[in-house]
């Protein structure tokens, strides 16, 4: 982070000026900015004190000025193969498991910062990892069987709203969290041993502060009921957990992934609930320096 960045964040007062990124290798992600700009103006009517200001990752040194991070959805083969021509791909893993900073990924973006990703043709795809979970790539199908549903996600009530209508989920080829993955050492090698599944390089956390933005416990932020028992009936080959079932958001941590797109969509309470978790982030690592 250089020294300029630094002096932006006004850590000895109350505000401070966040820069977010979103990755804009592929995908949509003009339709994130253009809902975390939304989301930033409603933060500000409400008298939220910190500054947010937004910026097109396509480099390292566009990364290395972030705090926080969305990867968007879009063509994750695609992503990876330009994240790695573009010397992207390590500073990332960097930024999501090293550095332990909050990043966001939306359906593509989810499969990026799985651990462990299936359906996949081996060599065919890297991950950024993040996640301890292995998702099921197009779990839902082609694109033509697109759909949206209305998600209860309890992440979005508050005292203010305890009954929030529910969410726009717009699911497009998107994947599912079929298993939440133990954190323990040698995951990956069991992972890596399964058939048609790609895993995760391991990195360790470079710090104290870091590790403690890690987390070994995945929350689950969001499920789809009834998806999966359909799907199967239509003869879907479906190899969720049992327990699983069609769990569509996640959280570790610094590490938030949704297997919807709520980029396209004119709902922007995710990107603000997720603006406030990034200013929290800061303000945790910071109180622990």
């Amino acid at each position: 982070m250089s020294e300029l960045h630094k002096a932006t964040k006004h850590h000895d007062s109350k505000s401070m000026t966040i820069t977010i990124g979103v990755l804009a290798l592929q995908g949509a992600f003009l339709e994130h900015l253009n809902l975390l700009k939304r989301a930033a103006g409603q933060l500000k009517s409400q008298g939220f004190e910190d500054t947010f200001e937004f910026t097109e990752v396509r480099n390292v040194q566009q990364l290395e000025r972030c705090d926080g991070l969305i990867i968007p959805g879009g063509e994750s083969t695609t992503m990876s193969l330009v994240a790695a021509q573009s010397g992207l791909l390590e500073p990332l893993r960097e930024f999501v498991k090293v550095d332990r900073k909050p990043t966001w990924g939306t359906c593509a973006g989810l499969i990026l910062l799985s651990e462990s990703a299936n359906s996949t043709k081996r060599g065919g795809q890297d991950l950024i990892g993040g996640l301890d979970v292995r998702v099921n790539r197009n779990h839902f199908g082609r694109q033509v069987e697109s759909f949206q549903a209305g998600l209860d996600l309890p992440f979005l009530k508050s005292k203010d709203s305890p009954s929030s209508e529910p969410f726009p989920g717009i699911f497009i080829r998107a994947p599912v969290v079929e298993r939440i993955l133990p954190n323990v050492e040698g995951v990956q090698e069991e992972e890596q041993a399964k058939a048609q599944t790609v895993v995760a390089p391991s990195k360790s956390a470079k710090d104290d502060q870091a590790r403690g933005a890690m987390s070994s416990h995945v929350d689950i932020m969001g499920v789809l009921p009834g998806r999966l028992k359909k799907a199967a009936a239509m003869g879907a080959e479906v190899n969720a957990d049992e327990k699983a079932g069609d769990i569509i958001a996640v959280k570790q941590g610094n590490v938030f992934g949704t297997s919807f797109h709520p980029e396209l969509t004119p709902d922007i309470r995710i990107h603000v609930w997720w603006l406030k978790q990034v200013s929290d982030a800061i303000i945790t690592s910071t109180a622990t320096r």
